[in-house]
């Protein structure tokens, strides 16, 4: 079990870090799989969601590697996206983005692009440092307490990639993990350095709402077929409801809209 804190953390300031959390040898696979992936893929590495310019990027990650089940169904962490979005949620996606040198930062946001309803927080990212988080290769940048204030950045901010007097840069070893409420106000920092800086992105999301990335349709079905009943819960795939939700037009990208959404 961990700490309190953590919980606290998530309630006071919409994150907490885990310094360290990711045992070596997951570590180590990890980066090993995600090499060979990036390799295996080339240019359209990233494509079944989003490619960003300077950065390279992969999706559909739990239909790749058997590994990546240790990463979105970690039983610790999922009790903390359990603290912040409520007993019924699901894997929205999990994805890889890898800052390269020169990488522009991202505009902050709140993903998919909303704000916490009636029920409270719907959206939780999870963040797992393949390498480390350092000042200048790109950390990911929070406002702490936003998550609170019902709003989106562009709703007051006239331009979203400007440093926010408020921002924090977490900065942290490889193998740490920062968990958020993504309605907090974030987004990845410019690279300055000469090397890359990868991180996994294991988002979730309340059950009512559209995953990101619709495992149903993107999982192969022996993929499908081998997944244990409680994976299959975690990703919805049985769930007629989530597929209804597939079917909606709302925006999927955590950089719109300009407005928040009355879902």
């Amino acid at each position: 079990m961990l700490p309190a804190r953590h919980t606290a953390e998530l309630d006071e300031h919409g994150y907490t870090l885990l310094p360290s959390w990711a045992p070596a040898d997951l570590l180590t696979e990890l980066r090993a799989t995600i090499a060979r992936l990036y390799e295996l893929e080339g240019e359209n590495a990233g494509s079944e969601f989003r490619l960003e310019p300077g950065c390279l990027r992969l999706a559909n990650l739990v239909d790749k590697d058997a590994v990546f089940s240790r990463v979105f169904a970690a039983p610790e962490l999922l009790a903390l996206v359990r603290h912040v979005i409520g007993p019924d949620f699901k894997l929205s996606s999990l994805n890889c983005r890898t800052a390269l040198p020169g990488c522009a930062p991202q505009p902050l946001h709140a993903d998919m692009g909303g704000v916490a309803d009636e029920r409270g927080a719907w959206v939780c990212n999870i963040i797992w440092m393949l390498d480390a988080y350092t000042p200048d290769n790109g950390p990911v940048r929070v406002v702490p307490g936003s998550h609170r204030w019902h709003r989106l950045p562009a709703s007051e901010l006239p331009d979203l990639r400007a440093n926010h007097p408020a921002e924090i840069a977490v900065t942290a070893p490889a193998g740490s993990v920062v968990v958020m409420n993504a309605h907090t106000w974030h987004g990845g920092l410019d690279n300055r350095t000469s090397g890359h800086r990868t991180a996994l992105h294991a988002f979730y999301c309340r059950r009512d709402k559209p995953q990101q990335q619709y495992q149903k349709k993107l999982l192969r079905p022996a993929v499908q077929a081998a997944l244990s009943p409680e994976l299959r819960d975690l990703l919805a795939l049985d769930d007629s409801q989530n597929d209804e939700l597939a079917n909606s037009d709302i925006p999927r990208s955590g950089f719109l809209p300009e407005r928040p959404r009355a879902f």
